[in-house]
């Protein structure tokens, strides 16, 4: 215990000087956010260089980059400001309202809102792995194994996993749950999807954005395939 301390406490020394240098500077702390909802991304380099990446609805995006200096980055000739304000773990991302702010977005796309520095199993490698892993199990049909993989992933990575990503958990979960006989739990996990699966395939493209309808509809797809088995 005395060595694990003593490794720990040098570490802990060097974060605090980072954080509080990022602080002095007026800029965030440098590291790797999720957009809340999962649907983008900011990466802050130490001494403030930065890049922004979203996706909106049809698939439309949002591509930035620039330098903060003291919490704000103005971008390249333009009159967009962009501000970046730390909380907790989160990032708060706003604009001056200039028009020029929306040349690096697409009509349905957006960067503005809140950014969560993840927790380290929900990072993307830590999901991929914890999928990966999941997939092992679950076809070795060790499916008690395979639920406690996956289940932590969808309640823990709630706010930083994009919407298609925890459709498909829900279904990989729902289906391990029948597999140990636990139909309430399947049908629970796959409620916040029953709606949708309850439309036609026509009625998915209705309600959707063509890129959207097109890559939901597999999804929906399993839904129906999985509420079936799990109702008996």
């Amino acid at each position: 215990m005395k060595l694990a301390r003593s490794v720990l406490l040098p570490l802990a020394l060097l974060l605090g000087t980072g954080v509080a240098a990022a602080q002095a500077s007026g800029n965030p702390p440098a590291g790797d956010y999720i957009y809340e909802g999962g649907s983008g991304s900011l990466h802050i380099k130490p001494g403030g260089r930065f890049d922004i990446t979203t996706i909106g609805t049809n698939a439309h995006t949002c591509a930035l980059d620039g330098t903060i200096v003291r919490g704000k980055a103005k971008l390249d000739d333009t009159g967009c400001v962009v501000s970046f304000s730390a909380e907790a773990d989160k990032l708060q991302v706003t604009t001056n309202g200039s028009d020029q702010c929306r040349g690096y977005c697409g009509m349905r796309a957006a960067f503005e809102g809140t950014y969560i520095r993840p927790i380290p199993s929900c990072t993307d490698k830590a999901v991929a792995g914890s999928r990966k892993t999941f997939k092992r199990q679950y076809d070795a049909k060790d499916y008690a194994a395979a639920q406690t993989t996956l289940a932590p992933v969808l309640s823990d990575c709630e706010r930083t996993l994009d919407w298609i990503t925890k459709a498909w958990l829900r279904n990989d979960l729902a289906l391990t749950q029948y597999k140990l006989n636990d139909r309430a739990a399947c049908l629970k996990t796959l409620q916040p999807l029953a709606e949708d699966a309850a439309r036609t395939d026509d009625g998915i493209k209705e309600n959707y954005p063509p890129a959207d309808a097109d890559i939901y509809l597999p999804v929906v797809r399993a839904t129906r395939t999985n509420l079936k088995l799990c109702r008996g």
